[in-house]
C-alpha cells in the first residue's frame, strides 16, 4: 500500500511538472503577436491623452504598520505623469504603529506641492487589505483603480503605459505589470526568489494571458476599471487571497485582462526567511482557498476543457508542496518495502518521472530569466538555491494547505519590508516550523545514506535535494529568528 501511494503521488507530480511545458508552448506561440498588439496600442491611443480628457485614475496604496518603506511609496505615486486633475492618490492607513504619524506628515508636505492625495482610515481592520480596498474604493472618484503595496515603487511612466488600453478596450479588466527587484542581490535567498518571481511573470502570465486562459491580478502592480471590479460582485475576504479571487470572478463575467511583461514595476523581495515563509504560507493557504470557492462553478461554466483544466492546475499548484512532503517521509519506508524481484524495475521507472517533475519548472525558469534580461547566464547560477528553497518550504506551505482544506481561520499577516530606513523591525514568535524542518533535513539525510548503501543511485539525488532543503530552510530560520530577537 505505502509504494502504491507513494507511486501515485510521483505521478501526479509529474503531471503537474508536464503542465509547465505547456506554460512554455503557449509563451513562445503567442510572444510575437502579444508584442505587435501592444507596440500598436501603445502607438494609436497614446495621443488620445491629448485629443480627449483622460479618463480618473485613483492610486491606491494600502497600509499596515509600514513604516520603513511607505515614505517612497506616496513619494513614487506622486511622481507619475498623468494629466493634471485627472490623478487623485488613495493612501489606505490600517497602521497601529508610528506609520500613521509618518504618513500624514508625509501627505502634508506632498499636498503642499500640489498632489491630490488622501489619506483613508477605518474603525477596523475588517477583511484586512481586502476591506481596506474595499473601504477606499467607496470614496475614489476614479474610473480606473490602481493598486501599488506600499514596497512597490511605481515608474513614472506607469500611468501613460496602462491606460491606453482601457481606452483601446472597452471590456478589458485589468492589466498587470511584472515585478522587479530592488534587492535581488541581497542574498541567495533573494537571488533564488527573484528566479521564481520572474518564471512566475515572464513565462506563466505571459502564456495564461496570451493563451486566453484565466490569469490572476497579482495584489499589486496593477490597475483596474473600476466597473469591473463591481461586476465581479468587488473584493471579498474569505480567502487569503483575495487578489486572485476578484481576477476569477471578474474574467468568469466576460471582462478581459491584460499582461505587459515590459512593463516593471520594482519592489522589495523578502530578506528574513520567516517573512518568506509568512508570505509563501499566505499564498498557498489563499489559493486553495480560492480553489475550494471557484473551482465548482468554473467546472460547470461553458469555458472551454483546456481553459478549466488550467484553471485547476492554476490554483491547485501549491497543492505540491505537501505531495513532496509524503514523498519525503515515505522514501524510506518504501525501499525497505520494495525488496522483491522487480523492485529496482519500480524504482529505475520513478528516477524519470521525478527528474520530469524537477526538470520541468526549472526548465520554466531559466526561459524566464533568459527572456528577461540580456545577463540570464550569470543569474541561473543560482538556480539551484531555488530548487533548494523551493523545497524547504513544503513543511510550511503543506500546514498552509491542510489548514485551508480543514477551512481553518488564520489572521492576515502582511510581508514586512526593511525599505531605505531599515529603523522599525517587526519580529514573530518563535519558529517552531524550523524544528520540523531539521527534524525532517536529518530523516531525508539518514534515508539518502541508506538509498546509496543499498544501490539506489538513481532516487537517491532527489533526496539530497529534499536533505539539503529542509536543513538549509530550518538552519535560516532559526538564524533569523535569533538576529530578529536581538
Amino acid at each position: 500500500m505505502v509504494t502504491v501511494i507513494y507511486f501515485s503521488i510521483a505521478l501526479t507530480l509529474m503531471i503537474y511538472g508536464l503542465n509547465c511545458y505547456i506554460m512554455l508552448f503557449l509563451y513562445k506561440k503567442g510572444r510575437k503577436k502579444a508584442n505587435a498588439f501592444i507596440r500598436q496600442v501603445e502607438h494609436e491611443c497614446q495621443p488620445l491623452f491629448v485629443k480627449k480628457a483622460a479618463p480618473a485614475v485613483t492610486t491606491q496604496i494600502p497600509v499596515y504598520n509600514e513604516y520603513n518603506v511607505v515614505e517612497r511609496a506616496m513619494h513614487a505615486a506622486c511622481q507619475m505623469k498623468y494629466p493634471s486633475g485627472f490623478h487623485e492618490i488613495q493612501v489606505l492607513d490600517d497602521s497601529t504603529d508610528d506609520t500613521s504619524l509618518l504618513i500624514d506628515q508625509k501627505a502634508k508636505e506632498l499636498k503642499a506641492r500640489g498632489h491630490d492625495i488622501q489619506v483613508v482610515r477605518r474603525a477596523n481592520r475588517l477583511g484586512y487589505k481586502a476591506g481596506a480596498l474595499a473601504n477606499g474604493l467607496a470614496a475614489a472618484k476614479g474610473d480606473l483603480i490602481a493598486v501599488f503595496d506600499a514596497d512597490f515603487v511605481p515608474p513614472e511612466d506607469y500611468l501613460l503605459k496602462t491606460v491606453p488600453f482601457f481606452m483601446a478596450d472597452q471590456h478589458l479588466g485589468f492589466v498587470q505589470a511584472r515585478w522587479g527587484h530592488l534587492n535581488h542581490e541581497k542574498s541567495l535567498l533573494t537571488h533564488a526568489q527573484s528566479i521564481g518571481i520572474d518564471g512566475h511573470f515572464m513565462i506563466e502570465q505571459s502564456a495564461r494571458n496570451w493563451g486566453r486562459l484565466f490569469m490572476n491580478f497579482n495584489g499589486t502592480a496593477g490597475i483596474w476599471r473600476r466597473q469591473a471590479i463591481t461586476d465581479g460582485g468587488g473584493w471579498e475576504w474569505d480567502t487569503l487571497t483575495e487578489d486572485m479571487d476578484l481576477s476569477y470572478r471578474v474574467q468568469s463575467n466576460g471582462w478581459g485582462t491584460l499582461f505587459l511583461p515590459d512593463l516593471i514595476v520594482p519592489a522589495e523581495i523578502p530578506e528574513d526567511i520567516n517573512a518568506f515563509k509568512s508570505q509563501q504560507f499566505r499564498w498557498a493557504k489563499g489559493s486553495i482557498q480560492t480553489a475550494i470557492k471557484l473551482l465548482p462553478s468554473i467546472f460547470r461554466s461553458q469555458n472551454r476543457l483546456f481553459k478549466k483544466m488550467e484553471a485547476f492546475f492554476h490554483l491547485t499548484h501549491y497543492a505540491v508542496h505537501p505531495m513532496m512532503l509524503i514523498l519525503a517521509v515515505l522514501a524510506l519506508p518504501v525501499l525497505i518495502a520494495a525488496r522483491f524481484s522487480y523492485g529496482q524495475l519500480l524504482f529505475s521507472f520513478l528516477a524519470p518521472i521525478l527528474l520530469l517533475s524537477v526538470s520541468a519548472p526549472n526548465i520554466l525558469y531559466l526561459a524566464g530569466q533568459k527572456s528577461a534580461y540580456p545577463d540570464w547566464k550569470k543569474r541561473i547560477l543560482f538556480l539551484p538555491f531555488l530548487m533548494v528553497f523551493g523545497v524547504g518550504v513544503a513543511v510550511s506551505n503543506s500546514r498552509a494547505v491542510a489548514e485551508a482544506l480543514l477551512h481553518r481561520k488564520s489572521e492576515f499577516i502582511r510581508t514586512p519590508k526593511k525599505g531605505d530606513r531599515e529603523i522599525v523591525a517587526y519580529r514573530s514568535g518563535f519558529p517552531w516550523v524550523g524544528i520540523i524542518e531539521i527534524v525532517m533535513g536529518i530523516y531525508c539525510t539518514s534515508s539518502f545514506y541508506y538509498y546509496l548503501s543499498s544501490g539506489k543511485f538513481l532516487v537517491g539525488p532527489f533526496l539530497a535535494i529534499y536533505a539539503s532543503g529542509f536543513l538549509l530552510t530550518g538552519l535560516l530560520t532559526l538564524v533569523h529568528a535569533l538576529d530578529m530577537a536581538e
